[in-house]
């Protein structure tokens, strides 16, 4: 792929457009989803991170096959957001940690930090836990930190799917009034190759 020519794998329009998307993508910031099961809950949040321009989301799962995803609940959204799989938290973390980045945990404790206290300019993973027992003990022990959405309802509680989006949003906000969405994260020789193996999707 290395050296091939755009130009000669898509029109113009298709090749702008995916150029300018490509120009935003974010490297430093990730989500890490442990032991999702429902698969319209995957690609929902594959849906938030390509909305927000996430390149890379990791998915851990020890003991469950990874999740077959849909075309329809996904739309599409898992052609234009990388799936890095792993079966353990800690050999997903050391990869994390050898990128650079802080992991943080989402999960309801008295010392965990409000959603709008996070610094999300810089780069981090953000884990979410499955639908019904949340993160384990094995990826909260072993990351940075915690964090939680301030909620001021009785359940205090969020779909798995709905919680990223928020935390995606905020996170793109952030990143938006800091200029990150302005300079090309991607070197130009990747921006190339991933754009060209997106051409022929």
């Amino acid at each position: 792929m290395m050296n091939a020519d755009p130009e000669k794998l898509g029109t113009p329009e298709r090749v702008e457009k995916l150029k300018s998307v490509l120009s935003r993508r974010q490297t430093d910031i990730t989500i890490v989803l442990e032991n999702v099961d429902d698969p319209h809950n995957v690609s929902a949040v594959l849906r938030s991170c390509d909305a927000t321009g996430i390149l890379n989301v990791h998915l851990v799962y020890r003991n469950d096959k990874f999740p077959s995803l849909g075309e329809r609940s996904s739309a599409s959204a898992r052609k234009w957001v990388h799936q890095i799989q792993h079966d353990s938290i800690e050999g997903c973390y050391n990869h994390l940690r050898n990128e650079g980045k802080t992991i943080l945990t989402t999960h309801l404790t008295s010392s965990a930090i409000g959603l709008y206290e996070v610094d999300f300019t810089k780069p981090l993973a953000i884990v979410f836990g499955n639908e019904h027992s949340g993160v384990t003990e094995e990826a909260i022990s072993k990351a940075d930190g915690n964090m939680l959405i301030p909620q001021a309802g009785i359940v205090q509680s969020l779909n798995i799917s709905v919680a990223c989006a928020v935390t995606l949003f905020e996170a793109y906000r952030q990143r938006m009034k800091a200029g990150l969405y302005d300079q090309p994260q991607l070197t130009s020789e990747v921006l190339n190759d991933t754009l060209c193996e997106w051409l022929m999707k």
